[in-house]
């Protein structure tokens, strides 16, 4: 008991700020990203869907240390692209905090994506059609009638969504590196503390992990009970 309460003590808790501030910037990014690129993709013909969809699902499946080191090699201050962005705007996106936002949204955005696109596909046509009727503008129809209908599922995935950007380990390791205070996640913090063979702190911070997991998944199951409720009702 003595441990735990030293531990608690003298605890830093900047790793869980920095993960849910990560999270949630990331989790904007791409629940509005992943929003546009659903909506276009449904409409475009079966070759371009296919491209389309396989490029932004790329990143789900490859290794996060793989698109860590693509953003690295394409951001990095010794390639023309990152060095034109701190030369040109001041803007430094290795071993910082811009870093960090964008190795989660990178690995996060494929599920806001899929999410949103296997929702959308279900919204049923003739309430667009009516709606078009009505006069409404295509904006106008997004929002108001095919958001609401697909509300469940776009719900949901920006529920994974943030789930996946505030335990994002690979990608953002190689890109932003871990320092303390700065970029240093919860992730990271638990890599580190297990190699100094602290295993008190690692099993704390697991413990934040696996509570903030269990209350998303159990949001996630409310907010998709009430919508297949809703759905049974009609």
């Amino acid at each position: 008991m003595s441990e735990w309460a030293k531990l608690l003590g003298g605890l830093d808790w900047s790793p869980l700020w920095i993960s849910l501030k990560t999270g949630i910037v990331a989790t904007v990014i791409s629940f509005f990203l992943g929003l546009y690129a659903a909506r276009k993709v449904i409409s475009a013909g079966p070759r371009a869907k296919a491209l389309a969809d396989g490029l932004f699902t790329l990143p789900m499946v490859l290794p996060p240390t793989v698109a860590g080191f693509f953003l690295l090699l394409i951001f990095s201050l010794r390639r023309p692209f990152g060095a034109y962005l701190y030369e040109s705007f001041h803007i430094k996106v290795v071993q910082t905090w811009l870093g960090c936002i964008l190795a989660a949204t990178v690995i996060a955005f494929p599920l806001m994506y899929r999410n949103a696109r296997a929702a959308f596909e279900q919204v049923d046509a003739n309430l667009v059609y009516a709606a078009r009727t009505l006069g409404m503008s295509e904006t106008a129809i997004f929002w108001r009638v095919v958001i609401p209908s697909a509300g469940p599922g776009v719900a949901s995935g920006t529920i994974l969504t943030f789930a996946r950007a505030l335990g994002e380990y690979g990608a953002t390791s190689m890109l932003a590196g871990n320092i303390p205070g700065k970029t240093g996640t919860i992730s990271q913090k638990i890599a580190m503390v297990i190699q100094d063979g602290d295993y008190a702190a690692a099993g704390f911070w697991v413990a934040v992990v696996l509570v903030i997991a269990f209350v998303l998944i159990v949001l996630m199951n409310l907010i998709l009970a009430k919508g297949m409720k809703h759905i049974r009702s009609w």
